[in-house]
């Protein structure tokens, strides 16, 4: 049995994986968060089955030996996770993916910690054929404060493997869809549903319609992380982990079919998403992990939390 800390507990992916928690693997969790964005709800109906200790802490500047003194596993999920709003905030996001990171990596060394660090497929940027975790320093091309912090952290882990025989894995997530107690709006997909269900339209780059991205449903999120803690995954590397990829025109055409009167409103000015790539999966899913999701059943999901709200529209729940 394992005994777990996740920091950033609370947030979109943390608030589903602290729900789906395998009691026959999972003996003791300890949740950090900073409660910056008070997602509160995050912490009602815990299972039961589970012994859960929260803690209102900071990675930046709390005393972590003490919560990771009985640890076996630390998932960092902590983070702040807003490309577009990063070019404003580089200072913050340099404390918190950056020296956050940092200080749960020199934390988990100290006590014999395990860690599993959560990255982002944003680290690969504009690429012209298909990338995978192979792909050079020198061919990684972040586009943003947050994918640079993200690449930086990535680098720190490798050197603190290499000082402090830290035990590691790198998972570049692609860009999260799907619904949680604690998720946000700001990432692509799931902004362009709030949008659609507010009868707002759907903000996109002109020639950007077709331009392939990586996603990642949340269940698989979720289902990942345990694959990796319950098969001890931690090579000191890195494995990208998405559910597919696909166009912005498709993910408009899914929410579309749920909220008709949705507009689009194309834009001449670069904005976040105007980038195309496509990332394999492969490395990891040749582990024997298999990745489920659906991009009409999550945004089905999402679409139907927020149906009460939209009752001014017009929309189509099949």
């Amino acid at each position: 049995m394992i005994n777990l800390v996740i920091t950033g507990a609370l947030g979109h992916i943390g608030s589903r994986f602290i729900r789906k928690l395998p009691a026959d693997l999972i003996n003791h969790v300890v949740l950090l968060d900073n409660l910056s964005t008070q997602r509160y709800p995050a912490l009602f109906d815990l299972p039961r089955e589970i012994s859960f200790v929260f803690h209102e802490a900071d990675v930046c500047t709390a005393d972590l030996d003490q919560y990771f003194a009985h640890a076996d596993v630390v998932v960092h999920l902590a983070a702040i996770t807003n490309a577009e709003r990063s070019f404003a905030i580089r200072d913050q996001i340099e404390q918190t993916n950056f020296v956050g990171t940092q200080r749960v990596a020199q934390a988990c060394a100290r006590h014999g910690c395990k860690l599993v660090f959560i990255s982002t497929t944003s680290v690969y940027g504009s690429q012209r054929t298909l990338v995978d975790e192979d792909c050079s320093l020198s061919e990684l091309q972040p586009q943003s404060p947050y994918a640079e912090s993200k690449l930086r952290a990535e680098q720190m882990l490798q050197e603190e493997g290499d000082r402090n025989n830290l035990n590691y894995v790198i998972c570049r997530f692609g860009t999260i869809f799907g619904a949680s107690v604690g998720m946000r709006f700001h990432t692509a997909i799931n902004k362009f549903i709030w949008h659609a269900c507010m009868g707002r339209p759907l903000t996109v780059w002109r020639t950007a319609m077709d331009q392939q991205r990586p996603y990642l449903d949340l269940g698989d999120a979720v289902r990942s992380v345990e694959f990796i803690v319950r098969n001890a995954l931690f090579p000191n590397g890195v494995y990208n982990i998405l559910t597919l990829n696909t166009t912005v025109r498709r993910i408009i055409d899914i929410i579309q079919s749920y909220v008709p009167n949705t507009t689009v409103e194309y834009v001449d000015s670069p904005i976040m998403n105007q980038l195309s790539y496509n990332v394999s999966n492969s490395r990891f899913s040749d582990l024997g992990f298999a990745f489920h999701g659906s991009l009409e059943q999550g945004i089905y999901e999402t679409v139907h939390l927020i149906e009460p709200a939209m009752r001014h529209q017009e929309y189509v729940l099949r």
